[in-house]
């Protein structure tokens, strides 16, 4: 099964994301007894209704919270509100993976201001997220997904809509997007866009969400059979689009794992071979994930090697620098591309072997229906001189060991 989250238009906010799954075919009436019996949990909130209506937002039978709510507060501690949230998702019996994802994501949204204001996040106080609508977002959003079972499932987000122009809040007026998404969605691998209003299209809660729900981001829908779609209407209204948040859950048509990667490329024609073999090991170690050079012909009949460097984005601008500094290279180019990975696990196991004990990494992949086990090779290599044995030998050796260990 696949999820695709798609803010791509209207952003993504807590309600939204909650509507959508409700609409996707998550409980409701055991989604609001949930949220209704947590409200003891934070002081001076009352839940006065709550219940999630059909709206026609612009033309889309959409879903919307209905949220009356009574409170005599407008700041509050975010390790009060966590303390809240945890001890609801307690009070509820939510599952393990649930729990951890409700305190992910007040923790998120925890972090962001007390990175943004360099306080500890003991002292981080909220304004706009005080209300009890971020512990109704969010454990609603626990509760849902719960329901739902989706916490296993691969879930893809579209780039996010995150709007323009500026907004007001309790620190004064500020360019949008705010400081807090940008901390929020920095490192998160997600992607954004502007938008197509001069508004906030993305809220704090919102982002915090999807950021622990989603770790993969791609500008198009991977290949899969629809089997459902909910959609969250948001509060706001626009002339040039409808306002709601699309969650589409489907089946892949290959049992393929959908990621995004960055290539970085360079044209050298003044590098020895000494360098280049140099270059290799230096890129390696500093965390890509593989490295290619290829003989070529360039202007002026010049014989050249292209350099290509498959990275994450947490090491790209290291890689580059790498690039620069060791071959002397004017420019590298960088690109963005989606790939396809066959599903797979890492493990570490402890093995006794002829007397001596290793830590041996390994990968096993899945893919229609079989299982391969991949030893880590450098693991390999260092328990073949260890116990001077061939290579083939020690593979052997560990399979074997593995293999009676998973029985």
């Amino acid at each position: 099964m696949v999820i695709v989250i798609d803010p791509q238009i209207a952003g993504v906010s807590g309600d939204m994301i909650l509507c959508a799954l409700i609409d996707l075919g998550a409980n409701k009436i055991k989604i609001i007894e949930g949220i209704k019996s947590c409200e003891r949990f934070l002081s001076n909130s009352i839940i006065k209704q709550i219940d999630f209506k059909k709206i026609d937002k612009r033309g889309i039978d959409s879903l919307e919270i209905i949220l009356e709510i009574n409170e005599n507060t407008h700041e509050r501690k975010g390790i009060e509100i966590k303390k809240a949230i945890m001890d609801s998702t307690k009070e509820i019996g939510l599952s393990t993976k649930a729990k951890n994802f409700a305190i992910s994501c007040i923790d998120t949204l925890i972090s962001s201001e007390s990175k943004i204001h360099g306080i500890p996040v003991e002292s981080v106080h909220f304004h706009e997220a005080s209300s009890i609508d971020t512990l109704v977002d969010i454990v609603g959003v626990a509760i849902a997904m719960d329901d739902l079972d989706l916490f296993d499932e691969e879930i893809i987000c579209m780039p996010i809509a995150i709007g323009g122009g500026h907004v007001k809040f309790s620190h004064g007026t500020m360019s949008n997007p705010a400081s807090a998404i940008l901390e929020i969605l920095k490192n998160s691998k997600l992607s954004i866009h502007g938008g197509y209003a001069k508004d906030e299209m993305t809220t704090p809660t919102g982002a915090s969400i999807v950021v622990n729900l989603s770790k993969t981001s791609s500008d198009y829908y991977p290949s899969m059979e629809i089997n459902s779609i909910g959609y969250g209407a948001g509060k706001k209204n626009f002339e040039e689009f409808s306002n709601v948040l699309k969650i589409v859950k489907g089946t892949q048509r290959n049992e393929f794992q959908l990621d995004h990667v960055k290539i970085l490329e360079t044209n050298v024609d003044d590098v020895s071979g000494e360098i280049l073999g140099n270059l290799i090991e230096k890129i390696m170690s500093k965390g890509a994930k593989d490295i290619s050079i290829f003989n070529g012909i360039t202007k002026k009949g010049r014989p050249t090697n292209l350099i290509s460097v498959i990275c994450d984005d947490d090491s790209m601008n290291e890689l580059i620098d790498v690039l620069v500094t060791e071959t002397g290279t004017l420019g590298v180019r960088v690109t963005t591309s989606n790939r396809f990975t066959v599903p797979r696990k890492t493990h570490d196991v402890k093995l006794t072997l002829d007397g001596k004990e290793f830590v041996i990494k390994y990968k096993v992949s899945s893919f229609k229906g079989k299982d391969n086990l991949k030893i880590e090779f450098d693991d390999l290599k260092y328990v073949s001189n260890a116990l001077n044995k061939p290579i083939k030998e020690t593979e052997l050796l560990i399979r074997k060991e593995i293999k009676q260990l998973d029985v």
